[in-house]
């Protein structure tokens, strides 16, 4: 969602999973019988590492294959710590996969690597998608990118917390130096962690870029460079070195990964943070508020969206094979059933017309209220990959020294460019 618009997530205990939906071969041929394989690779999904992706996508694979008997599917489930790293290994080594679901295209596509999203989905379920959301997946006016899920992210307060520590859970902060009032009387109160600030690399890079949001920073201008040590961004570590240097966040928050710490808001030993729909679940019986994120001059609106995609690979050949699983697992009780279980937003009409319709999608108003204000990571550039994952090991650095840190990323992001 990256984006993800929507990244829009989380990692689970487990390093890799490989799961093969029917005991075949993951080469990809046809055997003797006329069964194609094809290979599915695919990020884990779940709060607190719930949940696990393979669950969801074994039952669909069993359901598809029992209609479609000569496609068999082999899933790959990896979690989302590690499946950059191992699909750029897979891809380097010519070990492609037919599918992949994952946070990124753009890399891909540049180098010729995937289908059309045309050639792999039938016009019924290309005609689907939410329109921003499929422009979104372009590259140079072809959409490479099939949407997969969607996110926002808001600011989540502990009621409970807050009202300990004397404050108004119905005035969330809606500026910085109201952030650090709060955190402040939090910290007074015992809390353990009043603010929470993972920035460990499962999900650094969303986490800074909600900030520097929030400052009228980012990642790129308008025509697409980099200004990752703009003055702005500089200006908005200098501010979470601030709140770190005063005991307010976690002790380490580069160490800390976003599932540890939404671990930690569950067991109320966090005071606030930036929150994201996969946690209505591990909060529903909890006191909570859900805030629009607050900015440093508390007029700046916007808000962090994130995109997760999914991608077809040429090497294989398998198109028709793909096509038609593809179009199974779009179908609306599918991607219905995923947003609800792991409360993400949808990206076809057909399910959010279901999902608005639904009593059980109320808590996902608030999510659908906020998404277009929201920006997305530079997705269609096919550097941002590889700078993302550079942000997401380095950035922690910069609550030691911004400028320091954000010019070597700038410049890392700027070599990436040539």
């Amino acid at each position: 969602m990256k984006r993800r618009l929507l990244t829009l997530s989380a990692a689970t205990a487990s390093a890799a999973l490989a799961l093969s939906a029917c005991g075949s071969g993951s080469d990809g041929s046809t055997s003797a019988d006329g069964v194609t394989t094809i290979r599915f690779v695919a990020a884990d999904y779940g709060s607190n590492g719930q949940n696990p992706g393979q669950e969801y996508w074994q039952g669909v694979i069993s359901a598809f294959q029992q209609q479609n008997p000569k496609i068999r599917v082999d899933l790959q489930v990896i979690n989302w710590n590690d499946i950059d790293t191992q699909v750029k290994t897979m891809v380097q080594n010519g070990n492609q996969p037919d599918v992949l679901q994952t946070g990124g295209y753009a890399d891909f596509a540049k180098n010729g690597q995937l289908y059309p999203a045309t050639d792999v989905l039938s016009p019924d379920t290309a005609q689907d998608f939410i329109p921003a959301m499929a422009k979104a997946g372009t590259q140079e006016g072809t959409q490479y990118g099939i949407p997969f899920v969607s996110s926002a992210r808001m600011f989540l307060i502990n009621n409970a917390l807050f009202r300990k520590a004397g404050l108004d859970p119905a005035k969330p902060p809606t500026t910085w130096d109201e952030v650090t009032t709060a955190a402040t009387a939090l910290k007074a109160a015992g809390v353990e962690v009043p603010l929470g600030l993972p920035l460990g690399r499962e999900e650094a890079q969303g986490e800074s870029f909600i900030w520097m949001l929030e400052n009228k920073g980012g990642y790129q201008d308008a025509g697409g460079a980099y200004t990752i040590n703009s003055p702005a961004n500089v200006e908005t570590f200098g501010r979470l070195k601030s709140w770190v240097d005063a005991g307010l966040t976690e002790q380490s928050p580069a160490s800390v990964n976003r599932t540890d710490l939404t671990k930690d808001f569950a067991s109320s030993k966090v005071g606030m943070m930036n929150g994201f729909p996969g946690q209505l679940a591990d909060v529903k019986a909890m006191d909570v508020s859900w805030a629009a994120m607050p900015s440093k001059d508390g007029a700046t609106k916007s808000t962090l969206g994130v995109g997760d995609w999914v991608m077809a690979f040429k090497k294989r050949g398998h198109k028709d094979q793909v096509k038609a699983f593809l179009d199974f697992a779009y179908r609306q009780e599918n991607t219905v059933r995923f947003a609800k279980e792991y409360n993400l937003l949808p990206v076809t009409r057909s399910a959010l017309t279901a999902m608005q319709a639904d009593p059980d999608g109320k808590p996902l108003q608030p999510f659908l209220q906020i998404l277009p204000t929201a920006t997305f990571y530079p997705l269609s550039d096919p550097t941002w990959p590889g700078v993302s994952a550079q942000v997401k090991v380095q950035i922690g650095s910069a609550l030691k020294d911004p400028k320091k840190a954000l010019d070597a990323l700038q410049q890392a992001a700027e070599q990436a460019g040539q």
